[in-house]
């Protein structure tokens, strides 16, 4: 019998940068990925700002609504409603209770893009305030997998601080910032280079972004 697909945990917080996150979704939807997902209070409005996706707080399951026919919509190779409806879980960031905030529960581990450094700052002090910053703890002390790609310039001591703890911990801090050698063209190819390093972190095969290649002498 075929081992059941352990779910990936997403969450977006209320950095800048939301479109990182929704292209992250995208992708991992298309190639089959369960993705549980959260939003903070602060990400619906960003979200809604610069997507224009209509996500509400409040509403988590009417934001899995608007994602999916977001998702038909924008991807050519989109799955159905229905495929998206079973791949797709959305959770309140308020919810301390739900599955996701076990160390029992069974995950592949978390990526949280873009993520702000209030986020930052709760993950490294062990504040686990919400579900996000929850899950990420869960993540540190079951040695699963956890990436944040931080969005903030500059970064002051305090910052830098809080992101060497959660490298010491375990987590891996994946700063989003593009590269230029791949001669990006568009806003889509700097969005796909970081999403792609963060798929590649994670062990995800993906061919988001050329990669770097020499001759050989």
């Amino acid at each position: 019998m075929s081992e059941i697909q352990k779910p990936i945990t997403v969450a977006i917080t209320g950095a800048s940068g939301s479109i990182y996150g929704i292209r992250l979704i995208e992708f991992l939807v298309s190639q089959g990925y369960l993705i549980d997902l959260i939003l903070s209070q602060t990400a619906c409005k960003v979200v809604q700002m610069e997507m224009g996706i209509n996500f509400k707080y409040e509403s988590p399951k009417e934001n899995k609504e608007n994602l999916i026919s977001y998702l038909v919509n924008q991807i050519s190779n989109a799955k159905s409603e229905s495929e998206l409806k079973d791949l797709i879980r959305t959770w309140s960031a308020e919810n301390l209770a739900a599955s996701v905030s076990s160390g029992s529960y069974r995950s592949q581990g978390m990526i949280i893009i873009p993520c702000s450094m209030g986020t930052v700052g709760r993950i490294a002090n062990g504040i686990s305030s919400d579900l996000i910053s929850r899950c990420a703890d869960v993540c540190i002390k079951e040695r699963n997998k956890l990436i944040v790609v931080a969005r903030e310039t500059p970064f002051h001591a305090i910052h830098l601080q809080n992101m060497l703890t959660i490298t010491q911990a375990g987590g891996v801090i994946l700063p989003a910032m593009p590269a230029f050698y791949h001669e990006p063209k568009t806003i889509d190819d700097l969005v796909n280079f970081v999403v792609g390093k963060t798929l590649d972190i994670f062990g995800i095969d993906n061919e988001l972004f050329k990669r770097w290649m020499t001759k050989n002498a």
